[in-house]
């Protein structure tokens, strides 16, 4: 079985995307980082790996490329486009009213600032990750944290959906690129 290194945690849309690109025949491989991903590639820790390079809302996903920029010992193996739909989410006792803290990926709440900014009393973190945002929420039990992220990690970390569509245009898009270790 195929293992492909993604960046972030389950439920995260490189896991889409490496659901897509290898048609549902691996084993996920979570990485902290994007440069985490082009070294497990490198090195052997996994077949594959997957790389978000751009969205349509934010650009270029700049990290993500300067990662394989500097990957010397990788080549690019197949694209795909996932469709990023954004929802806050928190614990089923959660409520707009009584949100104080928002967590996501940086790119992620880039693509949320309309929402984000009819909020201003919210404190907003960055994370490595939406899905391990997620994940924190779920582990942490207070109502008052919620995140940003996908429909995957909600389901997957049993979260309710707050409020739906939380980007700023409804056709958000990422592009993902696939690699593999040179030959």
């Amino acid at each position: 079985m195929m293992r492909i290194a993604i960046q972030g945690e389950l439920g995260a849309f490189s896991e889409i995307a490496a659901d897509y690109m290898s048609r549902g025949e691996h084993e996920v491989v979570p990485t902290r980082s994007f440069r985490d991903v082009v070294e497990a590639v490198e090195s052997g820790r996994a077949d594959a790996g997957v790389l978000p390079i751009a969205n349509s809302i934010v650009g270029p996903v700049v990290d993500s490329v300067d990662a394989l920029a500097s990957g010397t010992a990788v080549l690019v193996d197949g694209e795909c486009d996932v469709p990023v739909r954004l929802h806050l989410m928190g614990l089923g006792a959660a409520t707009l009213d009584r949100v104080a803290h928002v967590a996501s990926h940086p790119v992620a709440l880039a693509q949320c600032t309309r929402f984000l900014g009819g909020h201003p009393d919210w404190y907003v973190e960055t994370y490595y990750d939406s899905a391990g945002a997620a994940r924190d929420v779920a582990a942490r039990g207070d109502s008052s944290f919620v995140a940003i992220a996908g429909d995957a990690a909600a389901t997957r970390y049993r979260l309710a959906i707050l409020a739906r569509d939380v980007h700023d245009l409804p056709d958000n898009s990422t592009r993902f690129v696939l690699i593999r270790r040179r030959p």
